[in-house]
């Protein structure tokens, strides 16, 4: 498939592309450069999640108004009591 690049840069994706992908106005992309070219791919496909040295690491966007502290607490607090309750 061939597209056409505007004079302000931008690139049109086809509709039934866009409809087999979920693409709709507003959705993030993320560019990646590679030796061939360029490869888009919605942000929301990428897990924010992956293991990295045995540990989970976020790599997404942190949302608004979480208070870390809070969750890691929550989580080690049900950690102890699990190993207790067996």
């Amino acid at each position: 498939m061939t597209l056409k690049i505007d004079g302000a840069g931008r690139v049109v994706l086809p509709k039934p592309v866009r409809d087999r992908f979920g693409l709709k106005a507003g959705t993030d992309l993320e560019l990646q450069e590679t030796a061939e070219g360029v490869v888009l791919k919605p942000v929301r496909q990428r897990p924010s999640l992956v293991m990295r040295d045995g540990l989970l690491v976020h790599r997404g966007k942190l949302p608004k108004g979480i208070d870390w502290n809070r969750l890691v607490d929550d989580d080690r607090a049900d950690r102890i009591r699990s190993l207790t309750d067996e």
